[in-house]
């Protein structure tokens, strides 16, 4: 038995069993507190303070440090971070915030949960990319959809257009994606150029403060230019279901890491023309993977797609009708020799500042924007035969008010 054990600490009692040795006192006049009622009256708190200052005596003795403790660590960081945070600017202060949007807003993107950006637990940098793009407060798709890409569940999501459904999973996308590894991480398959287009332009938008290198790819435009691009990095892939399946073919766009795959306008890309492409390019994708669609509409293709390749996916159906509120559908029923009369009473009746019309064939754009010319009308037209370039400059136009009316497919 070592003499430590023999000797205990002061107030401890001697013996060796704990109890009290009167011989230990010298005062024969000191009454001594009963040691069992010491011990019952000592807190548990009181314990732990003895233990850690007996031991912290052992450590010194030693001549060694005590381990750190893992929790203080943490509350010496946070009490650390807070005060640098609070130091330094409001971040938010040194927003370049957009004019506010004063346009009137429908029940379609007003009608929210009142939560906020900051409730996801969000990148720093992707919550200044969200503010700067002019969001203010998540819509009810975004709502609905952003914490659970977050949790990486598959996602089937159906809301009308025009209610946020791109940012509603850009958003994910991007805070999902890790910086440190240069591999493709997320593909955004959509059905045309110009969707391809608008979408990579909101995602480079709200990312701007996270150095993502995010790529376009579409059909109709150099196949030379794509391949070179993907020999730098990218994180982020949007395009069209053809051209990236031939890329992937030919082994030069790798998705062996592509943990993400969003389809969005999906009732179109389960079409036909899109449909075979799409499960072919998913055969590439490693099997954890997540696939969010989106849609304003679910056709039986879309049914038979999820039961096929989602597993367990979260259904979001915000719509009772297609049709945005706030606005009103006409429908003429009219022969077909009416229909260029009947177009001409709207333009002769109506205030019209700009309308776009559309025809379901290349043939059929041309010769209405032909006779709507002849007519006297200002007319731009545009359809999938264009040069990409082309089909950019008169949109463009479109846009800045050079033209009163385009005709497109």
């Amino acid at each position: 038995m070592s003499s430590r054990a023999r000797y205990p600490p002061p107030g401890m009692g001697g013996g060796g069993r704990g109890g009290f040795n009167s011989n230990a006192w010298p005062n024969p006049s000191f009454q001594p507190r009963n040691v069992s009622q010491q011990y019952v009256q000592r807190s548990e708190g009181q314990s732990n303070q003895f233990y850690q200052g007996h031991q912290a005596q052992e450590w010194l003795r030693r001549g060694q440090l005590p381990p750190a403790d893992p929790t203080v660590d943490e509350v010496e960081k946070s009490v650390q971070s807070e005060a640098i945070d609070s130091s330094s600017h409001d971040w938010k202060s040194q927003l370049k915030l957009p004019p506010p949007d004063t346009r009137y807003k429908t029940e379609d993107v007003t009608a929210t949960k009142g939560n906020e950006f900051e409730d996801y637990f969000l990148k720093r940098e992707l919550l200044m990319g969200i503010y700067e793009k002019g969001f203010e407060r998540p819509s009810p798709i975004q709502e609905e959809s952003i914490p659970i890409a977050l949790t990486g569940s598959d996602i089937l999501a159906r809301a009308k257009n025009g209610t946020g459904k791109t940012a509603a999973f850009c958003i994910p996308v991007l805070e999902k994606i890790d910086l440190d590894r240069n591999v493709i991480q997320a593909v955004i398959l959509v059905p045309t150029r110009e969707l391809a287009l608008q979408t990579s332009q909101v995602c480079k938008e709200l990312g701007k403060h996270l150095k993502i290198q995010i790529m376009v790819s579409t059909g109709g435009t150099s196949l030379k230019d794509d391949i070179m691009r993907l020999y730098q990095p990218v994180h982020l892939l949007v395009g069209t279901p053809g051209r990236i399946l031939d890329l992937t073919k030919k082994g030069i766009c790798v998705l062996n890491d592509c943990s993400m795959l969003v389809m969005d306008e999906a009732d179109k890309l389960l079409s036909q023309e899109f449909q075979p492409s799409v499960e072919h390019l998913i055969s590439f994708l490693p099997a954890q993977r997540q696939i969010l669609m989106f849609s304003a509409t679910f056709p039986v293709t879309v049914k038979d797609f999820k039961d096929r390749f989602l597993k367990k996916p979260y259904v979001i159906n915000l719509m009772d009708e297609l049709t945005l509120k706030g606005i009103t559908q006409f429908y003429a029923f009219v022969e077909e020799r009416q229909k260029v009369h009947c177009l001409n009473t709207l333009f002769s009746k109506l205030q019209i500042n700009q309308s776009i019309i559309f025809c379901n064939s290349v043939n059929r754009v041309e010769l209405l924007a032909k006779k709507i010319t002849e007519l006297g009308y200002s007319c731009f037209y545009i359809h999938a035969k264009m040069l990409q370039d082309h089909r950019n400059r008169v949109f463009h136009d479109f846009r800045n008010g050079a033209c009163r009316n385009l005709v497109c497919t």
